[in-house]
């Protein structure tokens, strides 16, 4: 990528996980605050903010008049799950580079889980309001999003050849991760044996095959690469960014579970960035599901289509191994906060500050990866420690 752009300036992350008695607003305020004074600002250095509401309610556009921002230019809400964040970044980039703002907020929060509720509760809700031809998936036994991905999950399985020791080596692998991360919520030791133990939730998908659900929020500040030099955060550099919605049928002929939309918004994210797989030093992967990491990685470029499981049975995306990958724990292990997740770990390996254990040694280039509804929506960036060659 070559000329002016956009860095992230500021990080901001609230307790995350079992955090109960606040509201979205609530997390969404803090993570706004904390990321402005880790940029070493101030609120009213904000002229932009861009917001992204979870599943809970009471997160709007009434979250600027709340920080007692003013004389914004640029204010709104994006929805597209959890490709959010990224596409957010991308706005915010292009905000600052064409003078539309100097300093853009990005933040997402969320509140589902609930005191004495399952975890699993938080996301049931959509399928069963499900109203026209919708519903007759519901009747049908698809009364969650679990449902969708395990079709998907099962057709790529049983087209490539995918075991469920590949799944479980994703699980563990991020396990392993997440064992050195302060904010996870899981950092017991899973072996593999743990894994084929643990209970089905739909098939093939076992319980640690799963993402967790968390409430906190999460928050970026970008503004231009020069501002950012001059603030006391090492500049994460944003070199390259891209979206597909690939709008899959579900009949015939669908490539839906076997292609998903990362190979066309890394190829173009990558492109901007001026960048091969090979470039790529750590790779933060949406994993709402073990299945969804080995797809991307595949539609990316970092291996054939179907070799992805064999590389996460050969330990190379765990601690120690030649693809980095999911360092924080991901969402298996570590939080949910839809895109927020893999994006907060991006910043924190890139600046070098991830702590011991789980920065990697090599982190100047960061590939990001956000995926949102049924493989619906997917958004990559590429973050880089200094200017892109």
């Amino acid at each position: 990528m070559s000329g002016r752009h956009a860095a992230i300036a500021g990080l901001g992350l609230t307790e995350v996980g079992k955090v109960y008695g606040r509201t979205a607003a609530d997390f969404a305020d803090e993570a706004v605050r904390l990321a402005v004074t880790d940029a070493g600002l101030k609120l009213r250095d904000v002229d932009g903010l861009l917001i992204n509401a979870g599943k809970s309610p009471g997160l709007d556009l009434g979250l600027a008049k709340r920080l007692g921002l003013r004389d914004l230019t640029l204010l709104s809400q994006v929805q597209s799950f959890g490709a959010s964040a990224g596409i957010m970044v991308a706005q915010a980039a292009t905000a600052v580079l064409s003078g539309a703002a100097t300093t853009v907020v990005c933040v997402f929060a969320d509140a589902p889980l609930r005191e004495n509720a399952r975890s699993g509760d938080a996301y049931l809700s959509s399928s069963l309001a499900a109203t026209g031809f919708r519903s007759a998936e519901t009747a049908g036994g698809f009364t969650s999003v679990n449902h969708r991905y395990a079709v998907a999950a099962a057709r790529y399985m049983a087209h490539y050849g995918v075991t469920d020791d590949h799944l479980g080596a994703v699980a563990v692998g991020q396990r392993q991760w997440a064992a050195h991360n302060p904010a996870a919520q899981f950092r017991k030791p899973l072996t593999l044996e743990d894994y084929h133990r643990s209970r089905w939730v739909v098939e093939p998908l076992h319980l640690f095959d799963c993402c967790l659900v968390s409430n906190g929020g999460a928050a970026v500040v970008v503004t231009t690469a020069e501002r950012a030099a001059a603030l006391p955060r090492p500049p994460v550099h944003v070199w390259g960014w891209g979206q597909a919605h690939p709008g899959y049928v579900m009949e015939r002929g669908s490539d839906f579970g076997l292609v998903t939309g990362a190979a066309a918004s890394g190829a173009a994210a990558m492109k901007m960035a001026g960048i091969t797989p090979s470039d790529v030093d750590v790779r933060e992967i949406y994993d709402c599901y073990t299945y969804t990491v080995l797809v991307t990685l595949e539609d990316y470029g970092f291996c054939a289509k179907g070799e992805a499981g064999e590389l996460a049975a050969s330990g190379a995306l765990a601690p120690g191994g030649a693809l980095p990958t999911n360092t924080g724990g991901g969402q298996l292990s570590g939080f949910y906060l839809w895109g927020m997740t893999p994006l907060v770990e991006a910043v924190q390996q890139v600046r070098g500050q991830a702590g011991e254990g789980r920065q990697v040694p090599r982190h100047d280039v960061a590939l990001v990866s956000g995926n949102g509804g049924v493989l619906d929506h997917h958004a990559t960036l590429v973050l880089g420690a200094g200017h892109a060659s």
